[in-house]
């Protein structure tokens, strides 16, 4: 696979701005061309095997979608229903198979946690879409880190405030390149686990997800009509814990290429 770093893909989405890319989305009432003070990049990950670009819309992440997570966290998984924050588009952050990325440790906390995920991208939309039919919006999969800065999370909830600044902040979206489902099939069972300095810290099987993929783009389809470019992080195992500047963290799930972080 050619390696396509997040230089050239910003680089590359900024001349698409300037130069008011064909087929980009503009609000429904602009009229002609749109002119702006300067250029804001949109956000894209690399298709394996492709010269293509995924662009990415909006990023949903579903809280607590493994039992023992839940309860970790001190949720009964047995009757809550599932529940879905967002992060912005720009906190992606590449990890292309066979490289080490540095990953910043952020500001503000002292309690910085992994947390692996299975990610599945969108290639169609809809409203109320049903559980039988989700599977069809599915493009191609990855394997993704959602940093969470813990403290902050944690203090916001105990507060009754939102906790998005625990969430939603620069480089909290780690992945890697999407793999094409119609190569890599659609993925309900498989070992998916985190080392850090090679020590297992997550290990699961998917199939102990609450909501499986499916259920999950069902369900939010009740809440938000989907559209091409989202992108789901469907939920980590138990044991997410703190890393601090110089772990290496690896993610891995069966039939995915691995990934691999440090902490700088």
């Amino acid at each position: 696979m050619k390696t396509i770093r997040r230089r050239d893909v910003l680089k590359t989405a900024a001349a698409m701005v300037a130069g008011g890319a064909a087929g980009s989305a503009m609000p429904a009432q602009a009229q002609g061309p749109v002119r702006t003070p300067f250029a804001v990049a949109p956000t894209f990950i690399p298709i394996a095997g492709s010269e293509q670009l995924f662009p990415v819309r909006r990023i949903y992440c579903i809280g607590r979608n493994y039992a023992a997570h839940a309860r970790e966290m001190g949720s009964d998984p047995t009757r809550e229903p599932p529940f879905f924050f967002q992060k912005p588009t720009d906190a992606i952050q590449l990890a292309p198979p066979g490289e080490t990325v540095d990953h910043p440790y952020p500001t503000l906390t002292k309690n910085y946690h992994y947390e692996v995920e299975l990610v599945a991208a969108l290639a169609k939309g809809g409203r109320d879409i049903p559980v039988e039919r989700a599977l069809d919006l599915v493009y191609a999969y990855t394997v993704g880190l959602d940093m969470t800065r813990r403290d902050l999370q944690r203090a916001m909830g105990d507060e009754k405030k939102p906790w998005e600044i625990g969430k939603s902040f620069d480089r909290s979206a780690v992945l890697g390149p999407l793999q094409l489902a119609a190569k890599t099939g659609h993925f309900t069972q498989g070992a998916i686990w985190l080392k850090v300095n090679g020590q297992v810290k997550q290990s699961a099987n998917l199939n102990q997800m609450i909501w499986n993929v499916a259920e999950q783009v069902s369900n939010l389809s009740k809440a938000f009509e989907l559209m091409p470019g989202d992108i789901v992080y469907s939920g980590t195992p138990e044991n997410v814990g703190p890393v601090v500047k110089g772990d290496v963290m690896d993610g891995h799930i069966d039939g995915l290429p691995d990934i691999r972080v440090k902490v700088v």
